[in-house]
């Protein structure tokens, strides 16, 4: 069976892990273990759980904001017409400006992060989602600063 499939609870010290992590996907095992007072051994068995059940997909850097000092960052609403919804995440995925696509409550169905290198391909982005079948509305804001 799958460990992917089947449900999994986590606990603090699971927590506090992926929270270590967050902050510093590289830290040594030792250094990990030492921050969450446990032992080497314990943080192991944890990560290799953690990224069996899905836990953890991955592991990334987080870029300054002065490396991509020309981009475009936006963040776009997105209204749903009908139970297309799945249709139109798969079709969003497709686009690879979109950095993240999220699923939220209230007035919008989903937000979309934009981030494109010009302007140019910036309203290029918004025509393409714009002409998806199913989205009847959006609403974008471009990111000025991070504060």
């Amino acid at each position: 069976m799958d460990n992917k499939n089947r449900t999994v609870s986590y606990d603090s010290l699971d927590r506090d892990l992926i929270s270590l992590l967050r902050t510093d996907a590289r830290a040594p095992i030792s250094q990990l273990a030492q921050a969450l007072k446990v032992s080497r051994g314990t943080i192991q068995n944890r990560l290799d759980r953690l990224i069996a059940t899905g836990a953890i997909i991955g592991f990334t850097i987080r870029a300054s904001a002065s490396i991509d000092d020309g981009a475009i960052r936006a963040i776009m609403l997105i209204e749903v017409t009908g139970k297309s919804t799945s249709q139109i995440i798969s079709k969003l995925r497709g686009l690879p400006e979109l950095q993240k696509v999220h699923t939220t409550n209230g007035a919008w169905d989903l937000v979309a992060e934009i981030q494109a290198s010009s302007l140019a391909q910036f309203d290029q982005v918004l025509r393409e989602v714009r002409l998806i079948d199913g989205i009847a509305n959006s609403e974008t804001s471009i990111l000025l600063s991070t504060v």
